[in-house]
C-alpha cells in the first residue's frame, strides 16, 4: 500500500475550472485530454456537454504547473432526489500520466473542494487503467478509495472488460492476424455486394436508430431514446470527434455503428444491426472499415468495447465475445469502480435506494416501454 505521497517545495500546481462557453478553454482542456496516454472520449469536453442533456452537470478541472497542463478531470453531478445532495462521477477519469502521483493528489484534492461546494456525498471513478497497474490501483487505496464493483448497478459506468487491438503494425499484418473465419467473413460481405459508408448527414440517423432498437429488441438489451444519438451527432461529428457508418446492400441500409475518437485512440460505441440480411456478414466489414480509418487518421489503438469477464461458451453473451475475439484483440481488465467518500452517512443510505432507483430506470428503458 503506497502512502500519501508529499509535494517537494518545486512542485506548485495551479487548477483551473473551466468556464462553460469559455472557447479557449475548451480547446485548451481538449488538447490536453486527446494528447494525454489515459485520454477518453468520455473525458472530453464534448461528453460532459452531452450528459447535461441526460440530467448530469458537467464540471471540469484542469491542472498545469509553470503553464504546461498536467492533469484532467470531467466529473459529472447529479443531484439526489428530494435532498441539497449530489453524486461525483469520472467516466474513465482523471486524466494524468499514470505515474505522476503528485499531479494526481493535487487533482483529488481540488475535486474534493468542488465536493464540498456541490455537496456530494462521493466521487465515483473507473479509470482507463488495466488492473496489471497495481501501484496506480494503491495510489487510490492510500487516499481512501474503495472498490465499487457491483456489475451493472450504477448508471453511465464503463465497461470493465474490453477487447483493445493494436492497430500500430501495418494494414496487411493486422489483416493476416485476423481470425480465419473473420478475414473469411469480411471477404465474403465484399463479394455478396455490402458496401460502407460514413452516414452522409443527419437525416440518415433515424435509419441508425430504427436498426438499433430491431437490435435491442431482437437481443434483449437496452436502448437510449433517439434524442441521446442526436445530441451525440451534433456535438461530436462535425468537430471530427465521432463518426457513424452505415453498410448497404441492395440498395438498403442494414447495419450500422458508432465510432469515437480521442487523440490516437478509437473506440467502438455502438453497433446495430437488421434482421434483414444477417447472412451476408455486414458487421463483420464494417468493422474492418472502422479499423481501417482508425490506421490511417492515425491511432494506435481500437477499443471494441465491453465484453462479458464470463468467457465461457455457454454464457449467453459469448457469441459477443467470440465476434470481438475474431479481430484479434487483447482481452483487457480495467481495475473497475472506485468510490471516496466525503460523506459516508449519506453515501451508505444512498446505496441503499440506488438499486431500486436504477431498476426503475431499467425498466423504462426496456424494449417496447
Amino acid at each position: 500500500m503506497l502512502e500519501k505521497e508529499k509535494r517537494q517545495p518545486d512542485q506548485v500546481f495551479s487548477c483551473t475550472l473551466i468556464q462553460t462557453g469559455d472557447s479557449a478553454q475548451r480547446e485548451r482542456y481538449n488538447r490536453f485530454v486527446e494528447s494525454s496516454e489515459k485520454g477518453n472520449f468520455s473525458q472530453l469536453y464534448e461528453w460532459g456537454e452531452i450528459k447535461e442533456k441526460t440530467g448530469w452537470q458537467a464540471i471540469r478541472l484542469l491542472v498545469d504547473k509553470a503553464g504546461v497542463d498536467l492533469g484532467a478531470i470531467s466529473i459529472l453531478k447529479r443531484k439526489i432526489p428530494k435532498t441539497n445532495k449530489s453524486i461525483f462521477y469520472a467516466p474513465r477519469g482523471p486524466v494524468t500520466a499514470i505515474n505522476d502521483y503528485a499531479v494526481m493528489e493535487f487533482l483529488l484534492e481540488q475535486v474534493a473542494e468542488q465536493a464540498k461546494k456541490h455537496n456530494a456525498i462521493f466521487l465515483k471513478i473507473d479509470p482507463d487503467v488495466p488492473k496489471e497497474e497495481t501501484s496506480y490501483v494503491d495510489f487510490f487505496q492510500a487516499h481512501g478509495f474503495v472498490s465499487a464493483d457491483k456489475g451493472d448497478g450504477f448508471e453511465g459506468t464503463q465497461p470493465k472488460f474490453v477487447f483493445r487491438l493494436d492497430i500500430r503494425p501495418t494494414i496487411e499484418e493486422l489483416f493476416a492476424n485476423l481470425h480465419s473465419k473473420t478475414r473469411y467473413n469480411i471477404r465474403y460481405a465484399r463479394r455478396k455486394g455490402v458496401t460502407v459508408r460514413h452516414m452522409n448527414d443527419k437525416s440518415e440517423l433515424r435509419d441508425f436508430y430504427n436498426i438499433l432498437k430491431e437490435t435491442s429488441e431482437r437481443d434483449g438489451f437496452l436502448v437510449r431514446g433517439y434524442e441521446y444519438f442526436s445530441w451525440i451527432y451534433d456535438a461530436m461529428v462535425d468537430n471530427g470527434k465521432a463518426k457513424f457508418y452505415l453498410a448497404e446492400y441492395e440498395g438498403a441500409i442494414i447495419s450500422g455503428t458508432l465510432a469515437m475518437y480521442c487523440g490516437d485512440k478509437c473506440w467502438y460505441l455502438y453497433g446495430a444491426s437488421s434482421n434483414r440480411h444477417r447472412n451476408v456478414m455486414p458487421n463483420y466489414l464494417l468493422q474492418w472499415t472502422m479499423i481501417e480509418e482508425a490506421k490511417e487518421r492515425g491511432c494506435t489503438v481500437y477499443d471494441f468495447r465491453g465484453v462479458s469477464g464470463d468467457i465461457s461458451e455457454d454464457n449467453p453473451l459469448y457469441g459477443l465475445y467470440r465476434f470481438k475475439k475474431g479481430f484479434n484483440g487483447t482481452f483487457t481488465e480495467y481495475m473497475g469502480e472506485y468510490d471516496l467518500d466525503y460523506n459516508p452517512n449519506w453515501t451508505k443510505a444512498y446505496r441503499r435506494f440506488e438499486p431500486l432507483y436504477s431498476k426503475a430506470i431499467r425498466w423504462f428503458r426496456k424494449p417496447g416501454k
